[in-house]
This record gives C-alpha cells, sequence and structure tokens, in this order.
C-alpha cells in the first residue's frame, strides 16, 4: 500500500498586501485608452525575470549558473566529477568540507537566487524522491515561487491585447497592485461592468520567451550530466527535463487552467462546504484569466489562534475530505493543496484557487488500486510489487527480491497498528528512503497524487496536531472496495469484458488469415532493437576521431623528426629546420587540445 508520498512543495503566490483602487472613468467612445493619472503604476525592476539579452550564450550562462553554484558550497561536487571547465578561466573552487552535510539548504538558496524558472525545477524534484534523496526533498519543498509584480502599464498592454478591449470598456474597476505575483504571471482584483467582483491572472510579458531559454539551458545541463557524470547514471536527466518543459509549458496557456476550474465547480456544485470560482470566459484567453473573486483568508494567512480547537478539528478534516471525494470519487484531483490554495470562507466552508496542477485516475487504475489494497489487506506481500508494477510504477529487475524484502520489512513494521499509532510524517520519510534507495519510477499521475496526500497529511498537522490523513482516507478507500464488488459494477464490467472479448473473436480469423498470407508472399519481417546502440554508436565515434587525432599528431612528430634530420638546406632556427619546427609546433598543438578534450570528457 506504501506507493510512496511526497512533502508538499511551497508555493506561495503572495505579494503586495496594500491595495491601492482607482476607479477607471467611462471611457466616451471606444477608441478611448485608459489616461495616465487615471491609474497608480508600480515601479519594480523586473529585468531579472522577464529580460535578458537575447544574443547571450548558453555557454556564459552555465558559466554563470556554476559559479553561483560553487558560491553556495556546492565546490566538492565540481572537483569531484571534473567540472572545473566550466567555471572561468583559472578559478578554482573552494572546497568545504562540511557542505555536504546541508546540501540540501544549499540547493535551495542556489535555485532561489538563479531565478523562477529554476525554482520551479526545484519545485517539480521534490515531488520525485526516486532520483533525490530524502534530506534534500525536505529543504526543496520550502521553495517559494514569489517573485516582484511587473509593471501595471505592462499589465494594461496584455489584457487590451488578449481581450482586444480597453480597460474601461472590459472593466468597471481595476486595482492597480497586485494581491499576488508568480514567476508566470499576477493576480489583480477587479469589477465587470455588471459589478461582479474578480479577479483577474495577467500573464507576464516575455515569460515564454524567458522559459524557452532557460529549458535550452538545462537541456545543455542535462546533456553535459549524462556524458560526464557517473554518479546520475540512473537517472535520465533529459526526460527530467522533458517533463518540466511540459509541465511548464501547459502553464502558459490559461485556458487550460479555466477548463480544469470549470470541471471541479462542476465536480462540486451543490456541495455546500465546497467553493470552486466561476470561469468568465468572456474574459479569458491564453494569457488572461479571469475568475471569480472569493471573500475570504487562505490557510497560510490564517491565526489559528483566532479558531477554538475543536473549529480547526472541522476545518483540518473538511479540506482533506474534499481531496479525498476528488481522488477516490471524481478520479480528477487539484494537485497543490498547498495553504496558499486553499481559502477559508466561513467555519464550515473552504475555497479552492490556482488550477494549473491537476491529477486524473482512470477506471482502470482504481482498478488496479483496487486489487493493491485487497493485497495488502490479505497480507500478500509478495504480491505487491507485480500491483505496483501493473500501476506504472518502475524498478531495477535485477534487485526484485531486495525490492520485495523491503517492502516486508516496512509492512509488517506497521501491520495490525490502529492509525492513532501510525505516524504519517514516519511513514512518509520511511517512503522516501525506500524510493530513492531502490530508484523507483512512478507516473506521473502518481507523483501529483502521492504529493496532495503528503501535503494534506502536512497541512493538516499544522491546524491540528493530531491530524492523520489516514483515518480520513480508510472510510473514502473502504467505499472504493464496496464499489468495485458491488453487483451493479461487477455487472456492468462484465458487459464490457463480454463486448471487448466478442470484438477480439470476431476479429481473429482475419487476422489469422492475414498472417497466412504474408507467410506465403514471404513478407513477414522481423525487427530488431537494440537498445542503448546509439549512446555507444556516439562513443565509439568520438573515440575513433580521437584515434585518427593521435595517429596525425604521432605522424606530424615523426615527419619532422626526419626532416629535421636530414634536411641539409633551407632555413633553419636555432640548428632546426623550419619545416620540421612547424611540425613540431601544430603537432603539439593538436596534441595538447586532445589531451584537453580527454580531461574534459572525465575519462582518462
Amino acid at each position: 500500500m506504501f506507493v510512496g508520498v511526497w512533502a508538499f512543495v511551497g508555493r506561495s503566490l503572495r505579494a503586495g498586501r496594500e491595495l491601492r483602487r482607482a476607479r477607471i472613468p467611462s471611457a466616451q467612445n471606444s477608441q478611448a485608452h485608459v489616461p495616465t493619472g487615471g491609474i497608480q503604476r508600480l515601479a519594480c525592476n523586473t529585468e531579472r525575470v522577464a529580460t535578458r539579452p537575447a544574443k547571450q550564450r548558453n555557454l556564459g550562462r552555465l558559466s554563470e549558473i556554476a559559479q553561483v553554484a560553487v558560491r553556495h558550497g556546492f565546490g566538492y561536487f565540481f572537483e569531484k566529477h571534473r567540472l572545473t571547465d566550466l567555471l572561468p578561466w583559472g578559478q578554482r573552487p573552494v572546497v568545504d568540507p562540511t557542505a555536504a552535510s546541508q546540501r540540501g539548504l544549499h540547493l535551495r538558496n542556489m535555485l532561489d537566487e538563479l531565478g523562477p524558472t529554476f525554482v520551479k525545477f526545484g519545485q517539480l524534484l521534490s515531488t520525485r524522491p526516486d532520483i533525490v534523496p530524502p534530506d534534500i526533498i525536505v529543504e526543496l519543498r520550502g521553495l517559494q515561487d514569489d517573485v516582484r509584480p511587473f509593471p501595471f502599464e505592462q499589465v494594461e498592454q496584455v489584457v487590451e491585447a488578449d481581450l482586444g478591449l480597453s480597460l474601461e470598456r472590459a472593466f468597471l474597476e481595476f486595482e492597480t497592485e497586485p494581491i499576488a505575483a508568480a514567476s508566470i504571471g499576477q493576480v489583480h482584483r477587479a469589477v465587470l461592468p455588471n459589478g461582479r467582483r474578480v479577479v483577474v491572472k495577467v500573464q507576464r510579458p516575455g515569460a515564454p520567451r524567458q522559459i524557452e531559454a532557460d529549458l535550452a539551458l538545462l537541456y545543455q545541463a542535462a546533456r553535459i550530466a549524462q556524458e560526464r557524470i557517473r554518479a546520475l547514471d540512473f537517472i535520465d536527466a533529459r526526460e527530467l527535463v522533458d517533463e518540466f518543459a511540459r509541465s511548464i509549458r501547459q502553464e502558459l496557456d490559461y485556458r487550460l487552467e479555466a477548463r480544469n476550474a470549470e470541471r471541479f465547480r462542476h465536480d462540486f456544485a451543490g456541495d455546500p462546504h465546497v467553493a470552486v470560482p466561476r470561469v468568465y470566459w468572456s474574459y479569458t484567453r491564453a494569457r488572461v484569466l479571469t475568475l471569480e473573486y472569493l471573500e475570504g483568508i487562505t490557510l497560510n494567512d490564517l491565526d489559528v489562534t483566532a479558531y477554538t480547537l475543536d473549529e480547526r478539528r472541522r476545518l483540518a478534516y473538511r479540506m482533506t475530505e474534499t481531496w479525498m471525494t476528488m481522488i477516490f470519487r471524481n478520479g480528477f484531483f487539484h494537485g497543490d493543496p498547498h495553504p496558499a490554495n486553499i481559502m477559508v470562507l466561513a467555519p464550515e466552508r473552504i475555497g479552492i484557487v490556482d488550477f494549473g496542477q491537476i491529477g486524473k485516475l482512470t477506471d482502470d487504475d482504481m482498478a488496479k488500486l483496487t486489487r493493491l489494497f485487497i493485497d495488502a489487506a490479505n497480507e500478500q506481500v509478495d504480491m505487491l510489487p507485480k500491483r505496483l508494477a501493473d500501476l506504472g510504477v518502475r524498478y531495477p529487475k535485477d534487485r526484485e527480491e531486495e525490492f520485495r524484502a523491503q517492502l516486508r520489512e516496512l509492512y509488517y513494521k506497521y501491520y495490525g497498528a490502529t492509525l492513532a499509532e501510525i505516524d504519517p510524517v514516519q511513514v512518509i520519510r520511511e517512503g522516501f528512503q525506500l524510493i530513492h534507495s531502490m530508484h523507483l519510477r512512478l507516473p506521473t499521475r502518481f507523483v501529483l497524487l502521492d504529493k496532495a496526500i503528503a501535503t494534506l497529511g502536512s497541512v493538516g498537522i499544522e491546524l491540528y496536531e493530531d491530524f492523520n490523513v489516514f483515518e480520513v482516507a480508510k472510510p473514502y478507500a473502504r467505499d472504493l472496495l464496496r464499489e468495485r464488488f458491488g453487483p451493479r459494477y461487477l455487472a456492468r464490467q462484465a458487459r464490457r469484458e463480454g463486448v471487448r472479448l466478442a470484438s477480439v473473436i470476431s476479429e481473429l480469423p482475419y487476422q489469422v488469415h492475414d498472417v497466412m498470407e504474408e507467410l506465403r508472399d514471404g513478407q513477414v519481417e522481423i525487427g530488431f532493437v537494440h537498445k542503448g546502440l546509439d549512446e555507444f554508436m556516439v562513443r565509439l565515434s568520438a573515440a575513433l576521431n580521437r584515434l585518427v587525432v593521435a595517429l596525425v599528431v604521432a605522424g606530424g612528430l615523426i615527419g619532422s623528426s626526419l626532416i629535421g634530420i636530414f634536411a641539409k638546406s633551407g632555413p633553419h632556427v636555432l640548428g632546426i629546420n623550419a619545416i620540421s619546427v612547424l611540425g613540431f609546433f601544430l603537432s603539439g598543438l593538436l596534441g595538447i587540445w586532445l589531451l584537453w578534450g580527454v580531461i574534459r570528457s572525465g575519462r582518462l
């Protein structure tokens, strides 16, 4: 049952507490623009986030990143893996022997300094215990996607360009200062012409260009890691950057987030305890998202001392029950239940915001989870690796026995204990350790699921110290089992499988006929795929190139020596024939270049 759960990713979008409202005068005609004095403008420096010289080369930026890493205590890493050539010429990293013990804190501070895209990448890493050790994950989950807001003039430009309307025509009122600012966009309060209060999320100008530039750097860093850092051979660095690129590019289209919000609003329609903001599609585009304004306070701003212990307990359970409903009943869940994304609207009512990260569980996923629960309940521990593999969890086959032994040890440590006797934080910590030690690979949907459950556990404990997330999940899991083995579900499943089998049987004679015809005509082909051959060919090509250069150097040296011995005429330098000196010089240069390439590759 322990697929692994994740510590929460900190993602606060708070900035700018002081709000200054500016009433926008009514436009006299459709061409009217916002008067210069009608809106207060923010003097903010956003060069670090949104602008960089287009001609800046990746190599120079990589060198800058390397210097930042060394400054934050990673000099030992560059020395150990022979990456010092990424530093400016002549600079040697200062190695702090105590830095490795605080690597998580140093990495978090480094990513903070490098900027918003790298902060988001760190947040992704905090959800990957298969490649990141637990001590680093604990630190990375504290990363905050919180940056300076961009000027209001740019807000106007983006809104008017996307909506095709001036601010005066689109909104009755639009606040100049954002209530939240992040790396991709910022949020302003506004009022529609019909008087409805809304929040408008506006994308930062130049965000796609900045993100693509940073992604190019991450791909280059991934290539270097694959080629030169043998300790990371178990990681597919390019695949990791691909996952991050897909995620962050989706966040650039606010219409996807709007559709997610619409789905959640539909799922919780009629629920008196949960509010999901309405999407105003007439005011929503790829770079502008307009949602209903929820009047309340976020959990991270909540003064818990103003609530009684019982109110805090009910709030923690209400929040968790909402997510369990998403997971076990709807199969469509919010992937980031961070305190900044949960609002308290009333003692018995919460609101949900920020729908950029969502997870989906199919009916097939639910069926496989059910079989996993049943095997765990029946003490069939040896079946758990197979059930996890059915769910898409990947682990080294040559370590299957070790994996089974560790699962058995973890299982029997808690088997028979009541939920009140189990510390969810300790279970999460041990799950992290198991996932990292075995290099388990989890499908993205389960990464989000585990992260959501872990975040709920952490937030719940902050509200109510005796909170146990497993107690809330237990009845939902029980209902899932009951539903999966109810007569109605079994009849529906039998009908579905019957239709599928009938289709297979009806196609079987035609498939046999096709195979027999191909055999008769001699058209059967057998494909052979050699995994890893491309990388081998690249390395072989590099080795052959070096061999050719070495032969040229050797030939140059031998030829220059023979010329120096036998050539009696022609110009001489220090008693040696000039052509021989030139040959020695060119051969020496080639030899130094070849040696430098070998040293840089880290394979002496």
